[in-house]
């Protein structure tokens, strides 16, 4: 396939690469750890976990560790990619370098979307807890009020962003650690009888709601892990691009598989799976109700809420950064290119602006524009994934051929492992295929998808011609 970019020393196309070198580069190495964390360590765990536990029981265990072990392997992909060639688009760039302009304009419209949705979702339940906490002002206004918060700080130099999520991210951290000590305390009988197997094979057995239980519980494993790609994106505004992020997804993935897995393993064991309580107020909350430990609600509540606060800060950066690649690649409205100080100030703005009006949507059309919303960035997550393998598969050859010392990451077992994760995303595809809600997904998803690839064709057509008549 003909590309119609050149390429800089550092692979991007020299239009974008000419646009990022605006951007400061003010994240360190240990912000880049944090921010792997924060991105995806979010509602999703500590509350949303619990829908897929009433789903699949006990077996929960074996879906995130099934799905841990893909993005395990999309994140060595991602790795590898961003180490050889940072750049602020991460996979979009790459996508487009190795594939053309319609699977750039996919895959990075398609994770903004998804990004954006993530921010109206988190700042919602974030008004709802602050809202429980001060009845006087609306869910609405808190939502407000952070919204501003982030989008100012999002404005000011890329280190206090990085700040920010490190102390965000370093809370949840340390409370999914003492939730971890507490669950193997309990285990073993410190705080009481110990349970020993008898809520795993007991209520049902360890698969008590057979295989519609394991596809409704998938959905929710998928979209539990989705954000953690933001890392890529911000290694091209740390000190040392190639080898923070090397560091950064070496680290991170194994880490998020031990706190996943080994939170569900907790929960399961302590708790009957279909305790009521698991799904309504939350697997953590549960347990440490479970453990006698005081307080639990209210410590779990503060907790949910610097999640929350932290991925959607995580969020507004990613999809900004990503924005602002596409629109530096003709991807998009040019005024979203405008940097202030270091920071893309425009793509920031246009992504809140774009995250508040799906919380309104969310407040007049809950059941209609914002849950279609929802469902498309639900699954936009695979359409990205397949993209990134596909991607991987060519510029790991070329890069062999190539540049063989830019490859600081390799992926396992190339290429049988990126075929291997290819074929599981489209076994998940298959599985949603499978029931009413993921052919809606489905549907609203591929609608979207095509229309972003239509206009990525169209511009790659327009660049070969103006390249020949060049």
């Amino acid at each position: 396939m003909s590309r119609t970019s050149t390429r800089s020393p550092e692979g991007t196309p020299q239009t974008a690469q000419h646009d990022e070198s605006v951007l400061s580069h003010g994240l360190k190495q240990r912000h880049l750890s944090m921010i792997a964390l924060g991105g995806v360590i979010g509602a999703g765990l500590f509350v949303g976990s619990g829908v897929g536990i009433a789903a699949a029981g006990p077996a929960i265990v074996l879906l995130f560790a099934g799905t841990g072990a893909l993005v395990m392997l999309i994140m060595r992909m991602l790795g590898e990619m961003s180490a050889a060639r940072p750049s602020t688009g991460s996979f979009s760039v790459h996508a487009e370098e190795e594939l053309g302009s319609w699977a750039g304009a996919t895959s990075g419209w398609m994770y903004w979307l998804m990004l954006c949705a993530g921010v109206a979702a988190e700042a919602t339940a974030a008004g709802t807890i602050m809202h429980s906490w001060v009845p006087f002002v609306p869910a609405y206004g808190w939502v407000a009020v952070f919204m501003v918060f982030f989008c100012a700080s999002n404005l000011t130099a890329v280190k206090n962003f990085g700040e920010f999520e490190f102390w965000f991210s370093a809370v949840k951290v340390t409370a999914i650690v003492a939730f971890l000590v507490l669950g193997v305390l309990g285990i073993l009988g410190v705080f009481g009888d110990a349970p020993g197997t008898s809520h795993l094979t007991g209520h049902g057995g360890f698969f008590p709601t057979g295989a519609a239980g394991l596809a409704a519980g998938l959905l929710t494993t998928i979209s539990g892990f989705a954000g953690l790609e933001t890392v890529t994106i911000a290694a091209a505004e740390s000190d040392h691009p190639s080898r923070n992020v090397a560091r950064a997804v070496r680290t991170a993935v194994w880490r998020i598989a031990v706190f996943y897995i080994g939170s569900m393993a907790v929960v399961v064991t302590l708790v009957p799976w279909n305790n009521p309580k698991v799904a309504t107020d939350g697997p953590y909350v549960t347990v440490l109700d479970r453990l006698g430990i005081p307080g639990a609600g209210t410590i779990m509540q503060i907790v949910v809420l610097v999640a929350l606060l932290s991925a959607m800060n995580a969020n507004i950066y990613g999809s900004s950064r990503m924005a602002y690649s596409l629109v530096g690649r003709g991807q998009g409205p040019r005024f979203l290119a405008r940097v202030t100080r270091g920071v893309p100030a425009a793509a920031v703005v246009a992504s809140c602006l774009f995250g508040f009006a799906a919380v309104i949507a969310g407040i007049v059309w809950p059941t209609t524009v914002f849950a279609w919303l929802l469902n498309i960035a639900g699954c936009s997550v695979l359409v990205v994934w397949t993209i990134v393998c596909l991607t991987q598969l060519r510029m790991r050859r070329r890069l062999e051929r190539e540049t063989p010392d830019l490859l600081l990451v390799r992926m396992w077992a190339f290429p049988y492992l990126t075929w291997l994760a290819l074929a599981a995303i489209f076994g998940v595809f298959a599985v949603m295929a499978g029931s009413s809600d993921g052919r809606q997904q489905l549907l609203g998803t591929a609608v979207v998808a095509a229309a972003l690839a239509g206009a990525g064709h169209l511009k790659q057509r327009r660049d070969r011609r103006a390249a020949a008549e060049a």
